[in-house]
């Protein structure tokens, strides 16, 4: 997975073969939910025949496709047929709503579009601003789609592949402090992340045919595009869970015998949230990898986790661009709680905001030297960026290094509260709150402050049966008070019934600030160049 410049990625035409030949009626992948499973004999066949039926619509190689779709048991399908044919692909999520969907869909440049009729919107905008494109419908009738089954059908099933370059993932931002932008890279080095190294530290991320992997995210986002293609890459098998529930992710890692799973946070506290009786009704003897990323896990919860299942949580800090990646095991992160690790490559470097270099302990940008190239599709503006002088990348965020070298985020810089001059960063008073037995959820956030510029605010969910008021606000400050200096501590607390995450856990700040601010102070802070 580490990236080589002189490794070479198995082919999806070799591995699919392979895996096939092997093992035709075993399971490459299963839906958890539904029961559904896709043999390895069945992949390479229709994957083979749905890449066929693209190139008998005309696309050719470099082109894209956009895939619009639920958790369907044909997903992964789909990403496979455009791998063998030198495709991108871009997965979109299937909660946005149709102008959202469309800007992704016209801003790749898909020539294709895989959907459903349950996710067309009532007025008919997808349709009519899909117009032109390769349209297929998965389930359902949808005007001016094609039947996909019976598009299929339009082809052999034997039928010759062109040798071309592998396609890949064309993925977009999430998009959490603005318009989400596309990270495309040349086909011919665009795969070299499914690659793993022979390294030591690295052994959490080598699969094979005897990998059970978990898959616990949306197929839409990036780490379950990413780790399942690579997991079946390696002739290992796939449960993918529709939706997330904490009981149906231990009881399908008995069942299944899951020896590798992949997690977020958000998901680490529903789990801790379960009684000690449902903690202990499955046996989960067979996990021998837990790998978390997406957000920020605070210390307590890792703490809880590891006491729980053992060292074998595994956390890596990276992002969509991949301009750099860091990692480590539990035994180091035991020896540097809090941190997330040291880089699989290149080098990480925390620099000032008059760009020079920070010692040990200081905050600031984090940026990333020695790693792969990538841009921003159509906005080279944002491209420079995140780029600085030296060539550095950045995705960002701010952090620290501590004397032996592993880096610690702090937040994100578009989270930055500023009073008074003073730079604040939220996440450690989230980490606090979160901690209070009455908070389910918080956004800490800058509010407008007359004197000060900006001032401390808390969004506060509450757990299920805690009710809202102003002595709990209080005791929600004094908590703070009691373990933060006082600038960093909120003066004020508001309550709410839900705040706004992604589904991989990505709390939305744009949208919690909105409320505060007026729409012109909500755009974000970008990263100095």
């Amino acid at each position: 997975m580490a990236h080589s410049p002189s490794a070479v990625a198995p082919r999806a035409h070799d591995c699919l073969a392979r895996n096939a030949a092997a093992d035709p009626q075993g399971i490459a992948y299963r839906l958890l939910q539904s029961g559904q499973a896709v043999t390895w004999a069945e992949l390479e066949q229709r994957s083979r025949r749905c890449a066929a039926l693209l190139l008998a619509r005309g696309l050719r190689t470099g082109d894209a496709v956009a895939i619009y779709l639920d958790n369907h048991l044909r997903y992964f399908e789909l990403l496979w047929a455009a791998h063998r044919i030198g495709l991108y692909y871009t997965t979109v999520s299937r909660h946005l709503k149709a102008p959202e969907v469309l800007y992704i869909v016209r801003d790749c440049g898909a020539r294709a579009l895989f959907s459903s009729a349950d996710l067309m919107d009532a007025d008919g905008a997808l349709v009519q601003g899909t117009a032109g494109l390769h349209r297929f419908c998965l389930e359902g009738a949808v005007p001016g789609f094609d039947d996909y089954e019976a598009a299929l059908q339009t082809v052999p099933a034997d039928v010759d592949l062109p040798d071309t370059p592998e396609g890949t993932d064309f993925c977009y931002s999430s998009g959490t402090t603005g318009l989400p932008k596309g990270i495309k890279r040349p086909l011919a080095s665009a795969n070299r992340h499914f690659v793993a190294e022979p390294n030591p530290r690295m052994h959490w991320k080598t699969f094979d045919r005897d990998t059970v992997y978990l898959s616990t995210a949306p197929f839409y986002h990036t780490a379950p595009v990413r780790w399942n293609m690579n997991v079946m890459r390696q002739g290992g098998s796939c449960v993918l869970m529709e939706r997330f529930d904490a009981q149906a992710a231990l009881a399908a890692i008995a069942r299944f015998r899951v020896t590798h799973s992949q997690w977020v946070p958000t998901m680490f506290i529903r789990l801790l949230r379960l009684s000690e009786a449902e903690r202990r009704a499955h046996d989960l003897s067979s996990l021998r990898v837990a790998v978390h990323a997406a957000a920020p896990c605070p210390v307590w919860v890792k703490q809880a986790m590891i006491d729980w299942w053992g060292p074998i949580l595994f956390e890596f800090y990276s992002g969509t661009e991949l301009v750099g990646r860091t990692s480590l095991d539990s035994h180091e992160w035991l020896a540097h709680p809090g941190s997330v690790g040291i880089p699989e490559f290149g080098a990480v470097h925390i620099l000032g905001e008059d760009g020079s270099a920070l010692p040990a302990g200081a905050p600031g940008v984090i940026w990333f030297s020695g790693g792969p190239a990538f841009e921003y599709h159509g906005d080279p503006a944002k491209t420079r960026q995140a780029y600085n002088a030296q060539g550095w990348a950045t995705y960002g965020d701010i952090g620290y290094l501590d004397a032996d070298g592993f880096l610690y985020l702090t937040d994100r810089l578009a989270n930055m509260i500023i009073s008074g001059g003073v730079n604040i960063y939220p996440q450690e008073t989230e980490n606090v709150l979160g901690q209070h037995a009455a908070v389910h959820d918080v956004a800490v956030v800058g509010v407008p402050n007359e004197e000060f510029g900006e001032e401390v605010k808390a969004v506060v969910q509450l757990r299920h049966g805690q009710a809202p008021s102003d002595a709990l606000a209080q005791e929600l400050i004094a908590w703070c008070r009691a373990r933060l200096s006082p600038i960093k501590c909120p003066r004020s607390v508001d309550f709410t019934a839900t705040l706004p995450r992604t589904e991989t856990g990505k709390l939305l700040k744009r949208e919690v600030r909105r409320a505060y601010w007026p729409q012109a102070a909500s755009v974000s802070t970008a990263p100095p160049t």
